[in-house]
């Protein structure tokens, strides 16, 4: 008798085989082989803690892919199709348009945001790291942490709001991920992109936790992109934390052990306290050549 846990395990090793070969034709018998069970179990497993056949699933993985794939490069909408194992430029335009409202082809041109469909294990690993569980394959090794507090002056963000995300996947599920492309245009900005954690007193009813925004000077006034919201940001101090150089593909155990120093931090060691109510908690993008880099609130003893 398999147990949840069991079959959480044999569905997510249906799904790394969806993403290791979500560009190739897959079967339920490639399916079945994957998971070591028989077609009709491995497809009934799936849908139990998935909700959703494992069909559907690729479906809703190639075409999230192949949005990506449409804002991020100049492909032929075409080439885009088949690389994602759409038989025709008319079957692909019909899916993606049943399944986001709009063409691909409205899509390049508009630049739409639209929720795309995430791998659950990897919106879920970021969601159990978030809420402080420790997965049992992750490393204990604690990597050495630059930390340094900077002053924050007085001023303004420019953002972005989602409804209830509150961390990165529940946010591009909500908003989509091209508000980062967005933020990126805005000129004479104080700091590159950055994710926040938004405090109480920053967030009116009905509105997310987690944004996406850039800081700009206390007297900005120049462009607002549509659907974008001005707030304003209290001096504040910051306790920054740097991890060291990793190899991209390794940003999930970067991410994981700047959280684990953050975690086990006593910022009283340094003489402050935690002040989450002074200012957003952020992270920047991951990036290997300098290290995950997240900053968080403090005020001095």
């Amino acid at each position: 008798m398999l147990t949840h846990w069991d079959k959480i395990k044999v569905a997510e090793k249906m799904q790394s085989y969806i993403e290791a070969h979500l560009g190739e034709r897959i079967t339920m018998a490639d399916l079945a082989r994957a998971a070591c069970y028989s077609q009709w179990h491995a497809a009934r497993i799936f849908r139990e803690v998935v909700g959703k056949s494992p069909f559907e699933y690729i479906r809703l993985r190639r075409l999230s892919s192949a949005a990506q794939a449409l804002r991020e490069s100049s492909c032929k909408i075409i080439d885009v199709a088949f690389d994602f194992v759409f038989d025709s430029h008319e079957g692909f335009t019909r899916a993606f348009a049943r399944q986001f409202g709009m063409t691909p082809r409205h899509f390049r041109q508009t630049h739409t945001p639209v929720g795309l469909f995430m791998p659950p294990q990897l919106r879920e690993w970021y969601t159990r790291r978030q809420n402080g569980e420790t997965a049992m394959s992750e490393s204990n090794k604690t990597e050495v942490v630059f930390i340094q507090v900077l002053d924050r002056p007085v001023r303004k963000a420019i953002i972005k709001r989602g409804r209830n995300a509150k961390h990165y996947f529940e946010y591009c599920e909500e908003v989509g991920c091209e508000v980062w492309e967005k933020l990126g245009a805005i000129k004479n900005t104080l700091h590159e992109p950055m994710g926040m954690w938004l405090p109480a007193g920053l967030r009116p009813a009905g509105a997310s936790e987690y944004v996406q925004g850039v800081e700009v000077a206390a007297d900005y006034n120049g462009e607002v992109p549509a659907g974008f919201e001005v707030i304003n940001l209290p001096a504040c101090k910051m306790m920054v934390f740097q991890g060291p150089p990793f190899d991209d593909k390794a940003f999930e155990s970067a991410i994981t052990s700047l959280w684990d120093v953050m975690k086990s931090c006593k910022p009283e060691t340094y003489g402050f306290t935690w002040a989450d109510e002074d200012g957003p908690r952020f992270q920047l993008c991951p990036e290997g050549y300098r290290g995950y880099i997240e900053g968080r609130p403090v005020r001095p003893v």
